[in-house]
């Protein structure tokens, strides 16, 4: 019997369960429809006719109490009886005024399901009671006011307890679902528990910082790592608030945290710099806050989880202070000057100046005493400029030995500033002397940062070329050989990106024999054909290509055009000779390169090609160049010294390099026939050349005078103007099938001199 006892309870609903809030307007509802029923009831009672005046007062009399007693007593329990007893009555008055109509005891259903919102036995039973009771006891007194069949009339107890039945079965559906409902509330209750345990878990024992907060800034709950990282106690005392919390914001200016995420719908991530108060320490704090809201968007809570990003910010400090700055002085950085230069372009209401320093011949430094005291010279200049330079001035190492220096201030400003630190290097820096070359230039109003440094730049290079040591203020004119010079840089490499067969042609001088007048060979020159069709001198171009390093791709093309055209050329003619430049000749593939290019012509004798390297290449090389020479002629390659006798080393370099032919410089040929000390000279050279075992040519040659005094001196060989110009390819290739002999006179129609021909 205990055991089946158990078992009903267990199935029963257990009732309550409902939060003092639900349960006050569940209340509310049923309290406010028993009056709206009381009243719809007198209505119907009114209409009914006077004779149901009577029963309309004493169920309005009744149910009138029940009312009034359902909102004073604090009992929920005896409130909600009186409720439910208030419905009994209204629900029997309705069936009396009704004639005990079948249809009016529909109420009862109605009443029970209405009941059953308090979800507690009390009033729910006894609603049932007093419905059975009335049925029974009211059936028996006033059998017509309570049915309308015979039957019921005759045997009220009877129909008393069927109506108590079925009202029993309603409410035993309702029990059911109040007991099902009960069954999932505690199915996600225990989920509730499980979630909230779980989140208990990962607020509590996560490491980062957390918190939560009400929107008046009450501190709510706190995890561990938030209390250790503030060093706060483990139980905070009640009403502990946000204000309580030991940082300090640095920034006052700033709107309050919660003040901020309050007004977000959205998470919110803030940075902000705070003080701790316990020891003082500035440090970084990344907030996320997330705010949670109720059904009525009214914000409730404020979730928090805080990062302490003190080293990532001092880390990112640092790389900005690196970017900023020249690792090597601690002066700005190209970057950042050019940024700060165009903010004080912008917003300054005075003349800008730019100071650019070059230090003259830094490069004997660096080769003579090595990088190490290279690089305390460059620290050595950067303080020497700090001292000088005025305070708010921008200092910036633009690389290698450049300096730039911009301020704003009077007109003058920056020859004054530029003088003095001319003046401060008359003391050696890091123990030795140093000179620099100084461009100054002045911006007025709002100006371009890159044209005002190229600007002092193009001033700068003026000094330099002036011998360095000086200063030299921008002027227009200073602006034209830099204006050309990009001129040309910019065609040049319009050209290159062209097919170079056609953009670079080769055109061809010949150099003829002294003996026989024939032909032997040609110098190969390299044209520029431009994108109108004009053909440009080397003059327009290979300064260009030697400043900027295009002479190594353009090299590598008059190369490649010389030996193809030696292999068409054939038996025909002797040999091409090409000039070499110092870039070229310092680059580390250019033997490879060479090598590959013959080894396209295996039929080629490599000795019919003929590099020539002039003595300024000799001297300005970075590499070994004997030994790269050497590996030149262990290719077969023949090699000529170029331009000889124009250096203060030709005899040395003559004595020790691996040339094959000297060619004589043109200075050395003019006017031979009438200067006996050039005839002697040229004598000792050619001697010297032959007992060396090289080949002699002459360059320039542009009277017969010469000629003839060449070929008296015993000179194998000759070029120049006298023979002919340099001819494009085509008219060269006439010239040799006419079988061109330089023999009798006639007039050249280019320079208008008598020719042998």
């Amino acid at each position: 019997m205990a055991t089946w006892m158990k078992w009903l309870r267990d199935r029963l609903p257990t009732g309550g369960g409902l939060r003092d809030e639900d349960w006050a307007g569940r209340h509310r509802l049923l309290t406010v429809l028993l009056a709206v029923v009381m009243v719809a009831m007198i209505v119907f009672g009114v209409l009914q006719g006077e004779e149901h005046i009577p029963a309309l007062l004493l169920t309005v009399g009744l149910v009138l109490p029940c009312l009034i007693a359902g909102t004073l007593p604090r009992s929920r329990r005896l409130r909600s009886v009186f409720v439910a007893l208030g419905y009994t009555v209204a629900c029997a008055g309705f069936v009396s005024l009704a004639h005990g109509l079948t249809e009016a005891h529909f109420t009862f259903f109605i009443a029970v399901a209405a009941l059953a919102l308090y979800r507690d036995w009390a009033p729910f039973g006894v609603f049932l009671v007093a419905t059975t009771l009335h049925h029974g006891a009211f059936g028996t007194l006033f059998s017509d006011h309570t049915y309308d069949h015979d039957s019921a009339v005759a045997h009220p107890l009877v129909w008393a307890l069927l109506h108590g039945v079925a009202v029993l079965f309603a409410a035993g559906f309702q029990i059911v679902s109040w007991r099902l409902t009960e069954v999932e509330e505690d199915r996600a209750r225990e989920n509730l528990d499980e979630s909230q345990a779980q989140l208990s878990v990962a607020f509590d024992q996560t490491p980062v910082p957390m918190a939560i907060f009400s929107p008046d800034g009450l501190i709510m709950r706190t995890n561990a790592a938030y209390r250790k990282w503030l060093g706060l106690p483990d139980e905070l005392p009640a009403g502990f608030h946000l204000r309580d919390v030991p940082l300090a914001p640095v920034d006052a200016g700033e709107p309050p945290m919660l003040e901020l995420m309050a007004a977000s719908r959205e998470s919110l991530t803030v940075t902000r710099r705070y003080r701790r108060l316990d020891d003082g320490r500035l440090i970084w704090v990344e907030v996320h806050g997330t705010g949670l809201y109720d059904r009525n968007d009214r914000l409730r809570l404020i979730y928090v989880h805080c990062f302490d990003v003190t080293a990532t910010r001092d880390h990112e400090a640092e790389l900005r202070h690196q970017v900023r700055h020249d690792s090597l002085t601690g002066l700005l950085s190209r970057q950042a000057f050019e940024h700060d230069l165009a903010v004080l372009l912008a917003g300054s209401a005075e003349p800008v100046s730019v100071i650019y320093l070059d230090v003259d011949r830094f490069k004997s430094i660096n080769d003579g005493s090595g990088h190490t005291t290279g690089d305390d010279v460059l620290r050595a200049l950067a303080a020497r400029l700090q001292q000088v330079v005025p305070a708010g001035a921008l200092i910036a190492r633009l690389g290698g030995d450049e300096f730039v220096v911009a301020l704003a201030g009077p007109a003058g400003t920056g020859l004054r500033v530029g003088n003095t630190i001319l003046a401060s290097l008359a003391e050696p820096l890091a123990g030795f002397p140093v000179a620099l070359s100084i461009g100054v230039t002045t911006a007025f109003g709002a100006a371009g940062a890159d044209e005002v440094v190229l600007a002092a730049d193009t001033a700068m290079y003026a000094a330099k070329r002036g011998g360095g040591n000086r200063l030299q203020v921008f002027t227009d004119d200073l602006a034209v050989p830099v204006q050309e010079r990009i001129a040309a840089e910019t065609r040049l490499r319009r050209a290159l990106t062209a097919d170079p067969r056609y953009s670079f042609p080769l055109w061809f001088q010949p150099v003829v024999s002294t003996v026989t007048g024939e032909i032997i060979g040609a110098e190969a020159l390299v044209r520029m054909r431009t994108e109108q069709g004009d053909i440009l001198a080397p003059g327009h171009f290979i300064g260009a290509a030697e400043e900027t390093g295009l002479i190594v791709p353009l090299g590598a093309h008059v190369l490649r055009s010389a030996i193809e055209h030696l292999q068409h050329w054939s038996n025909r003619l002797g040999y091409v000779s090409v000039n070499v430049s110092p870039r070229q000749l310092a680059e580390a593939d250019f033997v490879p390169m060479v090598a590959a290019l013959l080894a396209e012509h295996p039929c080629l004798d490599p000795s019919r090609l003929v590099l020539e390297v002039t003595e300024t290449a000799l001297i300005s090389s970075t590499v070994d160049v004997s030994e790269r020479l050497a590996l030149l002629k262990q290719l077969g390659v023949r090699v000529a010294l170029d331009d000889f006798g124009t250096g203060y080393s030709s005899l040395t370099w003559l004595e020790s390099l691996p040339a094959d032919v000297v060619k004589l410089d043109r200075s050395f040929v003019a006017g031979l026939a009438d200067d006996a000390r050039k005839a002697s000279i040229i004598s000792a050279v050619l001697w010297l050349a032959q007992s060396l075992g090289m080949s002699t040519i002459a360059e320039g040659v542009e009277e017969l005078s010469d000629w003839e005094a060449l070929r008296a001196a015993g000179c194998p060989a000759v070029q120049g103007y006298l023979i002919s110009k340099p001819l494009p390819a085509p008219e060269f290739d006439k010239m040799i099938m006419s079988g061109f002999t330089f023999g009798g006179v006639h007039l050249n129609e280019t320079t208008g001199r008598a020719l042998a021909g």
